[in-house]
């Protein structure tokens, strides 16, 4: 069953851990009959083997079955550090859900799944998990824990997230990154949900993301988007007022008038901060609201194989 499927069986559901379970779960079973089956294996109990570890704890059984080494692992190991930052600006709330529209159709609500998706994963992992969330404040931060209390205290902040008023909420994406960057003490991966939208120049922003890769961090960047308004400005042709959820300002246009414009200026950006953070040795992702997870857990993965 892919993912879709997954999200589709249970999206009656709107518990965010019931919900998380059930694609991690799909994913991992979909793993299993896929080229990626050697990360599949490290999942729950086992860890690849590096030459020069004691040989006492190596699964032989495993090793018959995929030729290569792992170990168990066991309750009190901790591999990873793992910090999750998520942008709650007012942007981040689009877009404007229907009644009976699923959370995870919105930025915020496709960034808080992913986050919780990605706990899961390292809770199966045994590994600590930390939680950021800004805005026009720095309004939640949460140390890199593994136990279950701290697991459930940070789900409980995502959330709640979800469950706030949507108020005009500016992105200070600068000053909080920073600030950010300054609380991550051990060496971490650190993963940004954000829509890139900030009234800051590039440059700053980059400089930001630069931060948070001292002390050997790696830093990897899920640019959220909407792909048939924010990408592709597919509206009907009739005149619209455009409003800036972060400012008010509002402009009236034909769609279609400035759609070819509007897609080259949009594409450049998004060359631009690819190219920057390549440069910068950070991983970019764009991915659209409504994508399957599949990309994300896939990311994760690989850089963790890498994070050594």
């Amino acid at each position: 069953m892919n993912l879709e499927q997954q999200i589709e069986k249970i999206s009656s559901f709107e518990h965010l851990e019931l919900l998380a379970n059930q694609i991690v779960e799909g994913f991992i079973s979909g793993m299993h009959k896929s080229p990626f089956h050697g990360f599949s294996a490290e999942f729950a109990e086992h860890k690849i083997y590096n030459p020069g570890e004691s040989t006492k704890h190596i699964d032989w059984k495993l090793y018959a079955k995929t030729d290569r080494l792992y170990t168990k692992r066991y309750e009190e190991e901790t591999n990873l550090r793992c910090h999750l930052i998520l942008d709650n600006s007012s942007s981040m709330h689009y877009p404007k859900l229907k009644e009976n529209q699923p959370f995870y159709e919105s930025k915020i609500g496709f960034s808080v799944l992913a986050s919780a998706v990605l706990m899961n994963l390292l809770k199966k992992q045994r590994d600590a998990v930390g939680l950021s969330v800004y805005s026009d404040t720095y309004e939640y931060y949460s140390p890199e824990k593994g136990s279950e209390r701290h697991h459930r205290m940070i789900l409980n902040k995502l959330e709640e997230v979800l469950s706030q008023n949507k108020t005009t909420r500016k992105t200070d994406t600068v000053t909080f990154l920073h600030q950010i960057a300054e609380n991550i003490h051990r060496r971490s991966m650190v993963i940004l949900f954000t829509d890139m939208f900030q009234n800051e120049d590039n440059d700053k922003i980059f400089k930001a993301l630069q931060h948070l890769k001292h002390n050997k961090h790696k830093v990897v960047v899920f640019h959220v988007y909407d792909e048939k308004t924010e990408l592709n400005f597919n509206f009907d042709n009739t005149p619209r007022k455009f409003i800036d959820v972060e400012s008010g300002e509002e402009i009236n246009l034909f769609a279609e008038n400035t759609q070819e414009s509007y897609q080259k200026v949009v594409q450049e950006y998004f060359k631009t901060i690819e190219a920057t953070c390549m440069q910068y040795q950070i991983r970019y992702v764009p991915v659209s609201v409504g994508e399957n997870f599949e990309k994300i857990l896939l990311t994760y993965l690989v850089e963790k194989q890498k994070f050594g």
